[in-house]
């Protein structure tokens, strides 16, 4: 399956001389676009989270070997209370 292509928006921004030349120098002129853009998704982005939530929830062997998981550490809880 191949991911459809996300659309792009041309954004002119301005940064300090200091920064450009940084970027410039160790970015690359090429690719200063995509590594702003991958800084900023996290902060301002929410639908990748829900999506990964989604995919997580949908992954059912996942799923069993986190409630095996969560399941054990009420027993060990109910024996430390014994002891």
């Amino acid at each position: 399956m191949t991911a459809k292509p996300k659309p792009h928006r041309k954004l002119t921004i301005t940064v300090e001389d200091a920064v450009y030349r940084g970027l410039h120098k160790i970015i690359g002129p090429r690719n200063i676009s995509r590594f702003l853009n991958d800084l900023a998704r996290p902060h301002v982005v929410r639908d990748d989270l829900e999506e990964g939530y989604r995919a997580m929830a949908d992954d059912e062997a996942r799923e069993a070997e986190a409630a095996e998981w969560s399941e054990g550490l009420a027993g060990d809880v109910a024996d430390e209370r014994r002891g």
